[in-house]
């Protein structure tokens, strides 16, 4: 991704654009002054294009860069929780000692329940490996949407310890997680992530651009030209030759987090839910109802009820988790599951798997426990396409998918990113005046008046559909766009009372 002012020659770098224009031959792409003293009237061409790609990639790096940066950390660090949780929980996380046979849920439901008696049972999730705890999960009204979880060696009906977990999530995890997501400032703070994700593909592929294009023009568009930094270079030609490859390797990464960011974002994300729910594109429906009940169905918005849910409005028998979790596993749901009580009488079990390897499993089936009959099933082989990708791109921008190879990635992706931003803020600082403590001069403004005409008609609506889709993205981008011809008017008020 090149330097934010490579089309000004380097001669000219901090001379008055009016200077620039007035140098220029009938050769260049801007002629020369008319003859009555009128200002020329720019040629429309492609460098124009390029000329306003260039500046809107500098202004988008420099202000969205250090959103960026902070994104990049943030998620560098969640992307560890695994291991982060396995060193400070492990007491409650993993059993002392590995046994042979499991004892029965019921009987770890009572030794958590006697243990702590707060609170109605929301759901059970089973251990997902042969050390793993079982995780009895309780709804305390006190604690809001969070929920108090007990861990129980499965082995041995022990009581290991709880935690205040939200969604399954630790403490620590969810800690991580807040400070990604919105820097513990809640909703007001989910702004920062929503309006890096909406500028990170646009930065990116404005990039690309800019760098293919540059690699062209100089006949030295190689893939060891494009993949490759030159390291004879010095200067800023190094440090853009390392920004702009270090990108190019990153660019399809960077993309995919851009897009799984912005599907579970607050403003982007209502309009991907909206277009889920035109094109069919959610998952199939698991009825939760009983037979004979003419109740709704359970979409996909119910997918994590049984965690911060009220609880069971019946009493529950401890060993219809048992009868509910053998009619899953008959029916082929392995590996761990959530088992969640219904709501009432009128309505099923439901069990669900939640295995992110290779693999994946996320089939769901609701169960009448009484009978032991499965009644409703929903099955990953039935999503629909959008449903399989919107939910494999979330949990691998988790790094939950794949286990640790998703986690490599996303670290890699994660310093590579941080890399390229400080590469980017060096290059402004090399391009600065070097006889004055200025920074370096933005690109010239004016550009799109050089945009050939077809390119803009069509470019105009295209942003707008785009603006409309991320509305964070509309917003700050007219907001770009109101303090640029707010600042432009100011300048040219003061060039003319100076005159």
């Amino acid at each position: 991704m090149p330097s934010a002012q490579e089309h000004v020659p380097q001669s000219y770098a901090h001379q008055p654009v009016a200077a620039i224009a007035d140098s220029t031959d009938p050769a260049s792409n801007t002629p020369l002054p008319s003859g009555d003293g009128q200002p020329p009237r720019p040629r429309r061409s492609w460098k124009g294009a390029r000329a306003l790609l260039v500046r809107l990639h500098f202004y988008a790096g420099v202000f969205v860069a250090p959103l960026l940066l902070v994104a990049a950390l943030t998620g560098l660090a969640y992307t560890f929780t695994p291991q982060l949780d396995r060193l400070v929980y492990d007491e409650q996380l993993r059993v002392e000692e590995v046994g042979t046979t499991p004892r029965p849920l019921g009987d770890q439901i009572i030794a958590a329940r006697e243990a702590h008696p707060d609170g109605t049972l929301s759901s059970v999730v089973t251990p997902s490996g042969p050390e793993d705890t079982t995780r009895v999960v309780l709804s305390v009204p006190e604690l809001g949407e969070k929920q108090r979880t007990v861990f129980v060696d499965p082995y041995t009906a022990e009581v290991q310890g709880e935690l205040t977990t939200w969604y399954g999530s630790t403490p620590l995890t969810t800690w991580l997680d807040d400070l990604h997501r919105n820097l513990h400032l809640g909703e007001a703070g989910r702004l920062y992530s929503e309006t890096a994700a909406s500028w990170l593909w646009v930065i990116v592929a404005g990039g690309l651009l800019l760098w293919l294009g540059r690699a062209r023009g100089r006949r030295t568009g190689s893939a060891r030209g494009i993949l490759l930094p030159d390291h004879g270079a010095r200067g800023v030609r190094r440090t853009r030759s390392l920004h702009a490859a270090t990108g190019v390797w990153l660019a399809i990464g960077l993309f995919c987090l851009s897009a799984t960011g912005l599907t579970w974002s607050h403003y982007a994300g209502d309009r991907f839910g909206d277009f889920l729910d035109a094109t069919g594109g959610r998952p199939p429906a698991l009825v939760t109802t009983l037979p004979g009940d003419a109740r709704a169905e359970e979409g996909d918005h119910a997918e994590h009820a049984g965690h911060g849910a009220s609880g069971a409005e019946v009493p529950v028998n401890p060993a219809h988790f048992d009868s509910a979790l053998a009619a899953a596993r008959a029916v082929g749901l392995s590996g761990k599951v959530e088992v969640t009580p219904p709501v009432d009488e009128a309505n099923a079990w439901t069990v669900a798997q939640d295995d992110p390897q290779w693999p994946v499993h996320y089939d769901r089936v609701a169960v009448d426990a009484v009978t032991g009959q499965v009644t409703s099933e929903s099955r990953w082989a039935d999503y629909p396409v959008s449903a399989k990708l919107s939910k494999l791109g979330v949990q691998a921008h988790m790094g939950r998918l794949f286990g640790v190879a998703n986690q490599i990635v996303l670290a890699l992706i994660a310093l590579g990113l941080v890399f390229v931003l400080l590469w980017g803020y060096r290059m402004w600082w090399q391009r600065r005046p070097t006889r004055t403590r200025r920074l370096g001069r933005a690109p010239a403004r004016g550009a799109w008046r050089q945009v050939p005409l077809p390119l803009l008609l069509t470019g105009v609506p295209v942003v707008a559909a785009v603006g409309w889709a991320l509305p964070v993205l509309g917003v700050t981008l007219l907001g770009f766009l109101v303090v640029d011809v707010a600042v432009g008017v100011i300048l040219r008020t003061r060039t003319d009372t100076a005159t």
